[in-house]
């Protein structure tokens, strides 16, 4: 018996089409990506359009990357998140610091020392374990090496696996790293903040199948 479904975001939303078809296909959260040097920005009156189609019991998640705690409270203030996500070098203060659960970004690389990465922020909604990339805060299409995983314990906040998921490939992370969600953005385009229905659709029915 399946004992716990694996959830699903749908990062870098940037129509009310995709956000739309995401929600009908059975995403579990949207995300919002407030980082200027995304190709997947957005502004905050865009947000406000296509939150405003999101029905109850989706999650809608703002996407930060060393925002100042100005930016991050103007967005807050005028549109509903449920979630932020940080995916930059925040400290934990600062993670802490707003009226909303956070997500924690940690982006893996070789070498690095996992465990102390991620213990810090024990006081995180979930931890979202992404590639590393020199120049991008995310949505690189790239995935890393998941048995670097193994060596996290049981007492961290729930994890989300991200970092170049496909339908081709989300079916072998979830049994291989069990993760309590998986968020996907690059691998659900056709392109760069476009996303695909048909993508989408096959995406959520292979993480459905597990």
């Amino acid at each position: 018996m399946k004992i716990q479904r694996t959830r699903v975001k749908i990062c870098g939303i940037t129509r009310a089409e995709d956000a739309t078809a995401a929600v009908g296909f059975g995403a579990d959260a949207l995300g919002f990506v407030f980082y200027p040097s995304s190709p997947r920005y957005l502004s905050l009156e865009q947000a406000i359009r296509i939150g405003d189609i999101v029905p109850a019991f989706v999650s809608k998640v703002g996407l930060f990357a060393d925002a100042s705690a100005e930016d991050v409270e103007l967005v807050c203030s005028s549109f509903k998140l449920d979630y932020l996500q940080f995916h930059g070098e925040e400290s934990v203060a600062y993670c802490e610091a707003f009226d909303r659960p956070y997500l924690k970004a940690i982006r893996v690389k070789q070498g690095m020392d996992l465990i102390q990465a991620v213990t810090p922020y024990k006081t995180a909604a979930a931890l979202l374990l992404d590639t590393w990339h020199p120049e991008q805060a995310g949505g690189t299409g790239e995935r890393f090496d998941w048995s670097t995983l193994e060596v996290l314990g049981s007492d961290l906040p729930p994890l989300i696996l991200a970092g170049g998921l496909n339908a081709g490939n989300v079916r072998q992370a979830i049994t291989q790293v069990r993760p309590y969600a998986v968020d996907v953005s690059s691998g659900v385009e056709e392109s760069p903040g476009l996303k695909s229905v048909n993508k989408i659709s096959q995406f959520i029915n292979e993480v459905n199948s597990v």
